[in-house]
């Protein structure tokens, strides 16, 4: 299970309106368990778009990526770990507005 430390909450800017709703990049900072598939001695974060229109809110896109390295992991977190991190987004999408 995957424990989120820190991030970072920004609107993405859509200047000639093409995108419906909002768009939010989170980057997640996360912690493993050192028998995860995941672990890494550098740390990794999240990389989240997280999409917000009407009432619809989710999880566009994420991306794992070893911190230090800034190197791409091709893998895919688990459906309990993609549920932490989409209600952590839930939960703190709002703050990009106020950025």
């Amino acid at each position: 299970m995957i424990t989120i430390t820190d991030y970072s909450v920004e609107l993405i800017k859509d200047p000639f309106g093409i995108i419906p709703g909002k768009r939010v990049e989170f980057v997640l900072d996360i912690e493993v368990p050192e028998d995860d598939e995941l672990y890494s001695e550098n740390g990794l974060y999240v990389r989240v778009i997280y999409g917000v229109q009407d009432e619809d809110e989710r999880i566009v896109k994420y991306e794992i990526h070893e911190r230090g390295t800034e190197q791409y992991l091709e893998f895919d977190m688990e459906d309990d770990e993609v549920a932490v991190v989409e209600a952590f987004c839930k939960e703190h999408w709002k703050e990009a507005l106020d950025s």
